[in-house]
């Protein structure tokens, strides 16, 4: 049954199968907890205590659980863009992940044909509860011991097929299966992607501080990003993919086979002026069916303005000028560090010109902290 199981997950899209107990897993749960009372975990108000213990016990997602079968899918594509954009300091860069569809919609579409096969298999009514990283599910608890792919140092996990590019999803089930075992694989001496991380969010071996992960900073968090953090976040506008590009497994990885993950046109390397401009139709319109919707319109012209100002092209100062008069309190405070960190004669008339009529205090401070450090790069 089990080889049944698996020959039916490939033949939905899956590209990695491996099936494991329902047992408790303890201790990952003892990590967790240990993440969330180090603050690492913080700025997610939905991870409590409880989370991490329910997302710890299969047996307690579903009543009568035996197996969980846990899958993977790869999104790595091939990118798609002009020289001119690559070169262009008026474009910013998006996690891969994000290139194609939404892979929950994606994924629950497959699993829902998987599970209806599981019934054909066990010639059954099988019972299963389905998780695409929307749960209270330990993904990669479930992926580490089924044997789908091994704890990296960045928390990723990371497959010998397909890297750490890869989707994780589970299923945890009333039918007996017998458990894979665990990979006898780690990163060995390799500290590649703490190195490279330039936030230093990887803060020790398999310990991410999500408060620094400039995945973090683009996505989930919805204030301002802290003034140390902005300069070292470059173009980024939506996740990273820095310690996954170092990552020496991720070299040899296989391509996605999974046509909705393929590259929409631009979004590797997005232009960022047209960012600043957009209202909330444009950005619906755009974005339609994206992981990239979860940043929200003010979020990602949040973003942009971080990246113009450290790309440091003055090509940029007009746009941000205007985004510093137009756009949200939120969207005008990084439009004004944007500026500041640009300089010139004409980032510092812009600024002066906008803090003659602004109201918002938050707004008023950024604009003299980067009338301040502009006025630095004239001295």
């Amino acid at each position: 049954m089990e080889e049944e199981v698996k020959r039916l997950a490939l033949a939905t899209g899956f590209d990695i199968v491996g099936i494991t107990g329902a047992e408790n897993f303890e201790e990952d749960e003892a990590a967790a907890l240990k993440r969330y009372e180090d603050g690492h975990m913080d700025g997610y108000s939905w991870y409590t205590k409880e989370r991490i213990h329910l997302m710890n016990r299969p047996e307690e997602l579903l009543v009568g659980a035996k197996s969980v079968i846990s899958l993977a899918m790869s999104y790595l594509v091939k990118e798609e863009k002009a020289v001119s954009e690559s070169e262009n300091s008026l474009t910013g860069k998006i996690a891969r992940y994000s290139w194609g569809d939404d892979y929950h919609m994606v994924i629950k579409q497959r699993l829902r044909e998987f599970c209806e096969g599981l019934s054909g298999i066990a010639e059954r009514d099988v019972t299963t509860r389905i998780f695409v990283d929307d749960g209270p599910m330990n993904d990669r608890a479930a992926a580490n011991r089924a044997g789908v792919g091994w704890f990296g140092k960045n928390a990723n996990i990371l497959t010998p097929s397909h890297g750490s590019w890869v989707f994780l999803a589970q299923v945890i089930t009333d039918l007996e299966l017998k458990p894979d075992k665990a990979l006898k694989k780690n990163c060995g001496s390799c500290v590649l992607c703490i190195d490279d991380c330039p936030t230093n969010a990887i803060v020790a071996p398999y310990v991410v501080d999500n408060t620094r992960c400039i995945s973090y900073l683009t996505i989930e968090l919805k204030g301002s990003i802290p003034k140390e953090l902005r300069p070292l976040m470059g173009d980024w506008v939506f996740g990273c993919d820095i310690c996954q590009d170092v990552c020496p497994v991720n070299r040899k990885a296989k391509l996605s086979k999974t046509v909705e993950f393929e590259q929409r046109p631009g979004y590797s390397t997005p232009e960022l002026v047209p960012i600043l401009e957009m209202d909330d139709n444009t950005f619906r319109n755009i974005y339609q069916n994206s992981p990239i919707k979860r940043a929200k319109r003010v979020g990602l012209q949040r973003n942009a303005c971080v990246a113009l100002g450290n790309n440091g092209d003055p090509n940029a100062v007009d746009p941000l000028s205007q985004a510093l008069i137009n756009c949200e309190p939120l969207v005008r405070c990084h439009a004004a560090w944007a500026l500041g960190r640009i300089g010139g004669i004409s980032a510092i008339a812009a600024l002066k010109s906008a803090l003659c009529n602004e109201t918002h205090s938050q707004v008023v401070e950024e604009i003299k902290s980067a009338l301040e450090e502009a006025s630095k790069e004239l001295l």
